[in-house]
């Protein structure tokens, strides 16, 4: 069996902490490891616990799911930990997850809970374990490069590619991050699930707002802040009442249904003014974005952010984690990151993700991203020849 970790040395002189959630995907990559030789570590995070929770199916990090973890530990024969971040959770995902969305934006928790819980807070617990490495189950390939750094890259199968989530990933965090799974398909990994033994083998995946018990996400941010949900106006791009809504928190850029306002053409919600507690609407043509600012720019590229402002870069670019990436150009500006979206997306939202990507040389490197401060359809530069022509087959090689 090759080894998935990549580090010099034996490998049962290395000790290796593995997040195990309660899944299929972290029980693999644990066991997966144990079984090369290393010293593995299972801790398991418990995240929250809504009581609804414990036995609903695609919830994880709480309820049944701790226990699925302990239980696949003992299996393999590991030690296992299972440690206490609820507050630290409320704190850096729930509560900033329920303002963005009172705000009128459209946030993407997961990847906040990358970036503050697993792979900042975790990450120094495994360093007073004595770890040299924090591995996961997520399905994204970290490599070595010629100068002793590591680049993240997207999965081998393209439908469960998860670096969409983990853009916001820093090079330091890289250096004791590992994800033996990218180079595996989901089928590959249920199947040494039952080589290994293991009895959540055909457990279903956890849901992607793990922390909404009731699938309700409306829910969870009326209880954290009661009068989010303040009914106010439908109007059109002109200011015209067309009609009454009951909170925008209960609206997303592109949403079409619910609006409950007649017309002779399709109206779809082009934006959400949290200042004035409006919805705004119009036809399927005012979604279209071509050019987005973003805020808080993750780059772990080989030159600098800094040197793209002298030329605006050529990337290409992901918005949501299901669309395949798109070609497109970054550039800096005085306001700060700008992406120039060659062919247009529709129904960007602020506070989703835009995620960077190197086409060059036919691979798929995740080189950083950031998260949409503001969407605009302003007419996009002409596409530069080199990615006009490479489409996307150049960024999957």
């Amino acid at each position: 069996m090759l080894n998935s970790l990549d580090v010099e040395g034996r490998p049962q002189d290395t000790r290796v902490v593995v997040a195990m959630s309660g899944g299929v995907d972290s029980s693999v990559t644990a066991a997966l490891l144990k079984a090369e030789g290393y010293d593995v570590i299972g801790v398991t995070l418990q995240l929250y616990d809504h009581g609804a929770a414990t036995h609903r199916k695609g919830a994880c990090c709480a309820g049944q799911d701790v226990y699925d973890a302990r239980a696949v530990a003992e299996g393999i024969g590991i030690p296992h930990y299972v440690l206490d971040y609820e507050s630290r959770f409320k704190e850096a995902v729930i509560d900033p997850f329920a303002e963005s969305y009172a705000s009128g934006e459209t946030p993407v928790p997961c990847i906040v809970c990358n970036q503050s819980i697993k792979f900042r807070d975790l990450l120094g617990t495994a360093k007073e374990l004595g770890a040299r490495v924090l591995a996961t189950g997520h399905y994204i390939a970290s490599r070595s490069l010629p100068d002793g750094g590591r680049a993240l890259y997207r999965a081998r199968e393209e439908q469960r590619d998860q670096s969409y989530f983990l853009f916001a990933t820093t090079r330091e965090q890289l250096d004791i991050l590992r994800f033996p799974l990218g180079d595996k398909t989901k089928a590959e990994t249920r199947e040494l699930a039952r080589r290994f033994g293991l009895s959540i083998a055909d457990k279903p995946d956890s849901q992607d707002i793990c922390f909404v018990p009731s699938g309700r996400y409306t829910d969870v941010i009326e209880k954290l802040m009661p009068g989010a949900a303040e009914p106010g106006d439908i109007v059109d791009r002109n200011g015209r009442v067309l009609g009454r809504h009951h909170g925008i928190i209960h609206f997303t850029v592109g949403q079409r249904r619910g609006l409950g306002i007649p017309a002779q053409a399709p109206l779809y919600v082009i934006r959400l003014d949290a200042s004035r507690n409006r919805v705004v609407v119009g036809p399927r043509e005012a979604l279209r974005t071509a050019r987005m600012r973003l805020r808080e720019v993750n780059w772990i590229g080989d030159e600098t952010l800094e040197s793209i402002a002298a030329a605006p870069r050529e990337i290409y670019v992901k918005v949501r984690s299901t669309r395949p990436p798109q070609p497109a150009w970054l550039r800096l500006t005085s306001e700060g990151a700008e992406v120039d979206l060659v062919d247009g997306e529709d129904g960007v939202s602020p506070g989703q993700a835009c995620v960077f990507y190197n086409a060059a040389n036919g691979q798929a490197r995740v080189l950083g991203g950031g998260f949409i401060a503001s969407a605009a359809g302003a007419e996009a530069p002409p596409p530069l020849p080199t990615l006009a022509a490479a489409g996307l087959r150049a960024a999957r090689g």
